[in-house]
């Protein structure tokens, strides 16, 4: 069995890389969700390649997994937009990190790039500050959703019989022969021939697990708006000139309508750290209307969260052979959800085939196209009425603010759904303007009918996050 510790975008895609070839392979997510850590407070974004290191393993790969994406969105049946970027120089000291992008990208291969004028630009982008005076244009660069490109993956990864058991948390490894023996916080253990250590955050704690150092991992806290889709902001993710630190704070048009204004780049103590603070969001407010003054944090604020990325002091990927047959995958600060579906491959065709000298065959009977509910408000009525005289449940809204049928929502349950989370990161019920307030008791009775849960045990993701907790008055 090849065991893959960690459902978030980097894993689930690896474990879906192995498992063209492999069918024992086993997911184990500490989390009572796919994709709930890292990825999830993330700002989804699908880099251009042209502004990492040169040399670095973070160029070669982010680069590689942009290109991959169309294959991606086809074989998953995720949305991936590639809507463009704009970095852009707001005065003459800015100009000189456009010629230095430039320079970049040259040493990078990337060739998808146009330096843009004022004029140019401001007709791409009117809602831009008029002060603007270049942009370095990247046409590849685009969004997607990197939770849902994960629950897709592992989705793929069951479909082709692999396992994703979730609530696993890794801690014990004793070295058995020349296999693993697991042990899960839960008393349960496992024995795994191969293992590729896929943490996020936790990387090296788990490495040290193994015998095994990888560079020390310290959480790096992001704070964010998600702004409202009823007005237009911006047609492309609109950068500020980078420093060495960080790309800086953007705004970013989200696949489905909606804009992020973030992040904030601080280190902070916890990994667990995932609280908005005044001052990170004044910072916020302050850096995204210098780029799109007509931002309107006043009235068009749907909500504010933050997320935690992995950094190291190497500010590059870590990802190689520990002791044994054991592959570390540390550090994927940004751009790892870019370089996601090239580092699966740099993973099982070289790590793996090459450096562990493991000769793998791919399967003839494994499934590469996996399909998802459609999404019936974005289908023409003559569709959506056949299906409602199939289905009645086509045809009542549960989630109003993003047109979310009961359909969908049963057959997000079908496929695992257990939580409210997890019903609102695979149909984006919940996800609009009022936040839940008028659909979460609705999909909360939903959950418990087609799982037979009580209502009080349906959680809104990890343990202990219930809802209510006795019955007042019938749901």
């Amino acid at each position: 069995m090849i065991a893959v510790i960690g459902s978030g975008i980097v894993g689930s895609l690896i474990a879906r890389e192995i498992n063209k070839y492999i069918e024992d392979v086993f997911i184990f997510e500490a989390r009572n969700g796919i994709g709930t850590g890292v990825t999830k407070g993330n700002s989804g974004i699908i880099h251009g390649g042209y502004d990492d290191t040169p040399g670095s393993l973070r160029s070669e790969l982010c680069y590689k997994g942009n290109k991959l994406y169309d294959e991606i969105s086809q074989e998953l049946s995720v949305e991936v937009k590639r809507v463009g970027s704009h970095v852009v120089a707001l005065n003459e000291d800015e100009l000189k990190a456009i010629d230095e992008l430039e320079e970049r990208a040259i040493q990078n291969g990337v060739k998808e790039y146009e330096i843009l004028d004022k004029v140019e630009l401001l007709e791409m982008e009117p809602n831009l500050n008029k002060s603007a005076l270049k942009s370095f244009y990247c046409p590849i660069a685009g969004v997607t959703e990197p939770w849902e490109v994960a629950m897709q993956a592992t989705k793929s990864v069951e479909i082709n019989g692999g396992k994703v058991l979730k609530n696993k948390k890794l801690v014990e490894v004793k070295k058995k022969d020349n296999k693993f023996e697991l042990f899960f916080e839960d008393g349960s253990s496992y024995i795994a021939d191969l293992v590729i250590n896929v943490a996020g955050l936790y990387a090296d704690e788990v490495a040290k697990l193994f015998g095994d150092e990888v560079p020390y991992i310290f959480p790096v806290k992001g704070e964010y708006y998600l702004l409202g889709k009823d007005i237009k902001y911006a047609n492309a993710v609109i950068f500020p000139t980078p420093s060495k630190l960080t790309k800086g704070c953007l705004v970013v048009p989200t696949v489905d309508g909606g804009y992020l204004a973030g992040p904030t780049a601080h280190g902070v103590k916890s990994k667990q750290d995932l609280s908005t603070t005044q001052e990170g969001l004044l910072e916020v407010r302050e850096k995204s209307l210098r780029l799109v003054p007509t931002l309107d944090f006043s009235r068009n604020v749907i909500k504010t969260f933050a997320g935690l990325r992995p950094e190291t002091k190497e500010k590059d990927f870590h990802i190689d052979v520990g002791g044994g047959n054991v592959i570390h995958v540390s550090g994927i600060r940004s751009p790892g959800l870019t370089a996601a579906p090239a580092i699966a491959k740099y993973v099982v065709e070289y790590l793996i085939q090459e450096k562990l000298h493991i000769n793998l065959q791919k399967r003839k009977n494994y499934i590469g196209q996996i399909e998802k509910v459609p999404h019936l408000v974005e289908k023409d009525y003559d569709y959506w009425e056949r299906v409602i005289q199939e289905d009645p449940d086509a045809g009542e809204m549960i989630c109003y603010c993003n047109k979310i049928t009961k359909k969908e929502i049963k057959e997000a349950i079908k496929n695992g759904a257990r939580t409210l989370d997890d019903v609102k990161f695979a149909t984006r019920a919940s996800f609009g303007e009022c936040q839940g307030s008028f659909c979460i008791p609705k999909i909360l009775k939903i959950i418990s009918e087609e799982t037979g849960l009580k209502p009080e045990e349906v959680l809104q993701n990890e343990k202990g996050s219930w809802i209510i907790n006795s019955e007042v008055r019938a749901i």
